[in-house]
């Protein structure tokens, strides 16, 4: 009589190649945990905690630089504007020399988003990064 397992039906072989040091390590673990070499390697699977390997090239550093300086540039703008807005709702009245000054950080922002867009498009080498 074939012997009956409960467990779900696999149909998926993976192989692998290893040393005679590695073979051996995985053979003594099957052993000494008293399952099969296939349910040892379910098991780890399931077990297994993996962190990815992030690898920061030369260019990645050089746009995240960029990228740093640029965004602390942005936020002091940002930070003008909403000074002027501020001022502006507390007095309840536009002011045409204050209207100067957010048209000015409007431009600098413009200004900014161009050279951030330049700057990427510089390290990943796009000319395509400029027309966004």
């Amino acid at each position: 009589m074939p012997k009956i397992y409960n467990t779900p039906k696999r149909s998926i072989v993976v192989k692998t190649r290893m040393t005679d040091d590695e073979y051996a390590d995985f053979t003594e673990r099957t052993r000494f945990c008293g399952i099969s070499p296939s349910e040892f390697i379910r098991r780890a699977i399931d077990d297994a905690v993996i962190k990815p390997i992030i690898t920061i090239s030369p260019i990645n550093e050089k746009l995240l630089s960029a990228v740093g300086t640029l965004t602390a540039q942005l936020s002091k703008i940002g930070m003008n504007i909403n000074q002027i807005a501020l001022f502006l709702n507390e007095r309840g009245t536009p002011y045409n020399s204050l209207s100067g000054d957010v048209r000015a950080a409007i431009a600098d922002l413009a200004d900014l988003k161009y050279e951030i867009l330049q700057k990427v498009g510089d390290a990943i080498g796009d000319v395509q990064t400029l027309k966004l």
